[in-house]
């Protein structure tokens, strides 16, 4: 190992060539009693105080400045946190089915009777499951779990910049992070993408680490998040792996052969820490299983590489809505600065994209072991192959999925304003400040020209700041040195101001539904231009009547225990769910042992609402889109005759588009034809102990 690439010392800021500061220039010890540490326990001791204090060559501001912005991350994101109520119901459904049943907690089944599972791994369903488990069934059980997977996100980002530049540098990577419009929705929801751009961050740091020590330790560690951020979101937490698996090979502080056995290994790690679940589900009997959610021939398999895996890149996810993906046709290199997306995410990219070219030259003459290179293709290569994908799928893609950006983007403007910011007085490291400044508040000042939500003189301000300060930036060199941070603090404010406003705006919105977009409302339905997506045929399924736009019939609301309140994501049956009236719950809670299933509905949202209120299963017929060939026909009818479902919820049929089943809509008109339908309370239902006269009777359950 070189030692001099380790030097704790803060590079001159005329000398590029110097090492990177603040990294212990001693290598970790490899056996008890080295470095004069007697035992592993004297070390753990060393590292705890190391996390209280921070390092020894910290200024005595860095620890608390971490720990503000830790605890204010957390405090601003849990503010009106369960105005949410249960966000994505089709999730938070699987949860409560996941508390109150282990089988359907393994298997991320949809309902506690584990008919079917979700369309995604259980990963991020276990976490929010267990803190039900713990606290019982309300809003903040679910959510703030979500909360803190932000928090450690911003934690690992900041420890990973700041390993390699500066504290300064890592406070402002987090603080980029944590403002991030769609961040802060996605850390305060419980879809997937919260654990998976944590574990990813995790993937990123632990790389980071091996490539620092030439580490086979730390490469396994990074596979294993890894791993099990393919049972958080499948396919997608392989967009990172190129780069970490490049960046380890090129530049990990290790002999040839050990960097590739290392990458073998870690490799391993990775299909091992998602393979075991994966064989595990495959190898089971159908029979004794819930049906895979989203496939079409019961497979975790077909679904990962199918609906899940190519059909998002092509656009032909068999069973979805329409006929291409919600977003489809809007696919383009520019797709992350449009209408839609661009307020999500794209605020620092241009400034992102100046810093990481910039930084990458600066460091081309540096040793193959080069750690802020290898930084730089790190982050740089998540941030340019993640955006690339997103830009050009052609399947389904929704603007929150740019979450997975935003480790990367705060990374990467953190450490390349860091490098800049060390040559601040020569004449590249002006150039690089002034660019990336004015790049950042020119397109801030597009994207708060997009929305009224602000008025002119946000964007007005932004605009003048950041063109000030990036004009000082060029002849800093001649600027009294007093006036130097006050130039970078207006930087920082121009290129933060504009997100830091989206996010105030979504911490005050109240958001639920499978599709919600962070900041201000630019225009569409749920983030959606022209309302519903892929403008699909036949209607809704299930076709719930008194469904408001992210609300509940009757102006039901959930509070911390939960409901469906406001924000924009509606189109209830389909994308939301609705609150069951008093009633319902007590007419499906009524003699509710004497069933598997107290309800089936088709579609996932509609069988959600039933199920969170009553809190017993309730049969999603078809899965989310109710183009799932789960129940057939033929099964639903044994159901029935068997006695194993009480109600059956009115409307639905909405099957086979996209080359799915058809077998809801056999459902639905078997029943309608064959059982009576009852009025309770504002919804109608079918029940399937009561024959029509005239008709066999094929049930022997009594209601």
């Amino acid at each position: 190992m070189d030692v001099a690439t380790f030097s704790p010392a803060p590079a001159p800021a005329t000398d590029p060539a110097q090492p990177p500061p603040g990294i212990d220039p001693t290598p970790e010890p490899t056996a008890r009693g080295a470095r004069g540490i007697p035992d592993s326990g004297v070390r753990r001791r060393g590292r705890l105080q190391r996390l209280v204090r921070g390092h020894e060559s910290d200024p005595a501001w860095v620890r608390p400045a971490l720990l503000t912005l830790l605890l204010a991350t957390f405090a601003f994101y849990l503010t009106g946190l369960t105005a949410n109520g249960y966000a994505n119901s089709f999730y938070s459904a699987a949860v409560q089915a996941g508390s109150a049943s282990w089988k359907a907690f393994f298997y991320g089944s949809f309902d506690a009777s584990n008919a079917i599972t979700v369309d995604k791994p259980p990963a991020s369903l276990w976490v929010m499951a267990l803190s039900v488990r713990l606290f019982g069934l309300n809003s903040a059980a679910i959510l703030v779990p979500e909360v803190l997977m932000g928090v450690a996100s911003v934690a690992v980002v900041y420890a990973a910049v700041r390993r390699y530049w500066t504290p300064a540098a890592g406070l402002l990577a987090g603080l980029v992070l944590a403002l991030t419009p769609v961040a802060v929705l996605m850390f305060r929801f419980n879809n997937p993408d919260a654990l998976l751009t944590l574990l990813m961050a995790v993937a990123a740091y632990a790389t980071l680490r091996a490539i620092e020590h030439g580490s086979t330790r730390w490469f396994v560690a990074a596979g294993i998040a890894l791993g099990f951020g393919f049972l958080t979101k499948a396919l997608q937490v392989l967009l990172v792996v190129p780069a970490l698996g490049l960046a380890f090979v090129l530049f990990a502080n290790a002999p040839l052969r050990r960097r590739v056995t290392g990458a073998v290994a870690g490799s391993l790690a990775m299909l091992l820490s998602a393979g075991w679940w994966i064989a595990i589900v495959e190898l089971v009997p159908a029979s004794m299983r819930p049906y895979i959610g989203g496939s079409q021939t019961n497979s975790f398999l077909e679904l990962t590489f199918g609906y899940n895996g190519i059909g998002r890149l092509s656009g032909a996810e068999t069973g979805s809505v329409g006929q291409r993906g919600p977003n489809s046709g809007t696919e383009s290199v520019w797709r992350m600065f449009s209408s839609t997306v661009g307020g999500q995410i794209s605020w620092l990219i241009p400034a992102a994209l100046i810093l990481l070219i910039a930084g990458i030259a600066l460091r081309g003459r540096a040793p193959r072991t080069d750690l802020r290179r290898a930084a730089y293709v790190v982050w740089g290569g998540w941030l340019l192959v993640t955006m690339a994908v997103f830009s050009m799928m052609a399947g389904i893609f929704h603007e929150y999925y740019t979450v997975a950006l935003a480790p990367a983007v705060a990374a990467v403007v953190g450490m390349g304003a860091a490098e800049a910011w060390e040559r601040r007085r020569s004449v590249s490291g002006g150039l690089i400040l002034a660019a990336a400044t004015a790049a950042a508040a020119g397109w801030s000042f597009v994207l708060l020209s997009r929305t009224t939500a602000y008025g002119s003189l946000l964007r007005v301000t932004v605009l003048v700041v950041g063109l000030a300060a990036a004009l000082l930036f060029l002849v800093v060199s001649r600027l009294h040195t007093r006036a130097v941070p006050v130039v970078a603090a207006a930087a920082v404010l121009a290129g933060l101001a504009g997100p830091a406003a989206y996010s105030v705006t979504t911490i005050g919105t109240g958001y639920s539904g499978s599709i919600v977009t962070a900041g201000p409302s630019t225009g569409g339905f749920g983030g959606v231009p022209g309302g519903m997506p892929g403008g699909a045929p036949g209607g809704l399924p299930g076709g719930v009547p008194g469904t408001a736009q992210g609300g509940a019939p009757g102006g039901t609301t959930g509070g911390t225990t939960g409901g469906f309140t406001g924000g924009r994501g509606g189109m209830g049956g389909l994308l939301n769910a609705t609150t069951p009236s008093t009633e319902v719950v007590a007419a499906l809670s009524a003699n509710s042992a004497q069933f598997t299933w107290v309800a089936a509905a088709v579609g996932s949202q509609n069988a959600a609402g039933l199920q969170l209120a009553t809190q017993l299963p309730v049969m999603a017929i078809g899965g989310f889109n109710g183009s799932d060939p789960s129940p057939t026909l033929a099964q639903f009818q044994a159901y029935v005759r068997a006695g194993r479902i009480h109600y059956f919820l009115a409307g639905g049929g909405f099957g086979q588009q996209n080359g799915g089943s058809n077998a809801s809509s056999e459902i639905s008109a078997w029943v309608s034809a064959t059982y009576t339908s009852v009025q309770i309370g504002d919804q109608t239902f079918y029940d399937l102990t009561k024959p029509l006269s005239g008709t066999a009777s094929t049930s022997t359950a009594t209601s």
